[in-house]
Order: structure tokens, then sequence, then C-alpha cells
């Protein structure tokens, strides 16, 4: 049961972190159709700092608890530079105008989180139970 819930939980956290990823990637194309599709909650610095505070909180769960289980360091290092790079993305007040440094940041930083969460799926699946484990 552990092994399924830990999986999911990887899923989950990957599948939000690229759906981030993507979000940060595409807001600075669509900057123009937000407001007239009725979308500009998705602009606002509230939800995005919620959002990284929720893949902060999920993240570190997942990886912490994955790498007890597999001690290979890999995927949380990922993780606390995507972390990093989230976080200075949504703490970062630009002087000017332009949203591509934020932009850039924050999908540079979703995708090393998504691709945290997928190396700690394939840790966790290569792990065999022997007598070298930690758990």
């Amino acid at each position: 049961m552990k092994g399924n819930v830990r999986r999911f939980i990887d899923r989950f956290a990957a599948t939000g972190s690229l759906l981030c990823a993507l979000h940060c990637a595409l807001t600075p194309l669509l900057l123009a159709a937000i407001p007239s599709l009725g979308l500009s909650i998705w602009m606002g610095d509230g939800f995005e700092r919620g959002f990284v505070l929720f893949v902060t909180v999920l993240g570190l769960f997942s990886l912490i608890w994955g790498y007890r289980r597999h001690r290979a360091f890999r995927a949380l290092g990922m993780l606390l530079a995507g972390l990093a790079a989230l976080w200075a993305g949504v703490l970062y007040v630009p002087l000017h105008e332009s949203a591509v440094p934020h932009a850039v940041v924050m999908t540079l930083g979703g995708t090393l989180v998504a691709i945290a969460h997928l190396v700690n799926l394939r840790l966790n699946h290569w792990h065999i139970h022997d007598a070298s484990c930690a758990h």
C-alpha cells in the first residue's frame, strides 16, 4: 500500500510540476488573450505564490519520503534547485515591465521539479530490499 501511495504522490506532483512549467512558458505568449478570456486569476501573484507553496510542501514531502527509501540524493538535489528557481521567480520584483525573465526562471524551476519527481519514481522503482536498506 505504501508503494502505491508513494507512486501516486510522485505522479501527481510530476504532473502538477509539468503543468506549472507549461503555465510559466505559455503565460507570456497569452498576455493579450488572458483578460479577454476571463482567466486573469491565473496571472495573479497570489495564485502563483500559493501554487509555489503547494509545490514546495508536496515536493519536499514526496522526495524526502523517497530519499529515506532509496538514499540517492539526485532527485532531492534537483528538487531543491527547482524550488530555489521557483521561489526566486515569485519573490523577485523586476525593475522593468518585461515578464520574459520571470517566465524563463519559473519554467526552468517547474521543469526541474517535474524531472525530480520522475527521477524519484525511477529510483523507487529500481530500489531492491536487501541488507543495505536503511528502512
